[in-house]
């Protein structure tokens, strides 16, 4: 389409000239009528000539242009349209089968296992340094089986408020208990001090914490 555009152009610049270049007319020839009307026929026929053939080519451009046009259009493939996809439910799903209930009731007990029990002076009594007081606590086998005699209840940690250290225990059968009383001394550093026993094994563990001042 470019190259008959250019064509036009110079066919129409052609014939401009065309008429600029037409030789003048002498002294005689402009005063004869027949020879002025000859050449001026002559130059007409020329620049209609050149008129019609640039007519010619701005068809052929508009023909070009009506063309490609047509062909854009038939290239551009059609627009399909935007399908929404159909959204499945999310279901939660809920299990039929229910697990089946265990036998209730309390775990089995242990065979070998204590508690030590009320404890004396009760927590953060206060005491004067070097004041004597008594230390009581109360072994409860709350296991399965029955101990023999000779399991120990022994000082673990912390201040040492007793001369005893160790104290053998006699043989309980489960649910028995057995109290021990011993005799103590508040330190003579101040503050909150604690002593800590335990039976043989690591069964069980008792404390007393007292306010020393």
């Amino acid at each position: 389409m470019k190259k008959i555009f250019q064509g036009a152009v110079i066919m129409l610049a052609l014939a401009l000239f065309i008429g600029a270049c037409q030789p003048a007319a002498t002294a005689s020839e402009q005063q004869n009528p027949q020879v002025q009307n000859t050449q001026s026929l002559d130059t007409q026929s020329q620049i209609n000539t050149a008129v019609a053939q640039t007519i010619e080519a701005q068809n052929q451009i508009g023909t070009a242009v009506a063309l490609t046009t047509e062909a854009q259009f038939t290239a551009t493939p059609s627009a399909t349209p935007f399908t929404i996809p159909t959204l499945t439910p999310f279901v939660i799903s809920t299990p039929t089968n229910k697990p089946s209930s265990g036998g209730g009731g309390a775990p089995a007990k242990a065979d070998y296992s204590c508690d030590i029990i009320r404890l004396r002076p009760t927590a953060y009594a206060e005491y004067l340094h070097d004041q004597e007081f008594d230390i009581k606590m109360t072994v409860v086998n709350n296991g399965a089986r029955a101990w023999y005699a000779g399991y120990d209840l022994k000082y673990s940690g912390g201040a040492k408020m007793t001369t005893t250290t160790l104290i053998e225990l006699p043989a309980m059968k489960p649910g028995a208990q057995h109290e021990v009383v011993l005799d103590a001394r508040a330190p003579s550093q101040l503050g909150d001090q604690t002593m800590t026993w335990m039976v043989q094994g690591q069964l069980c563990f008792g404390y007393v914490t007292i306010t020393v001042k």
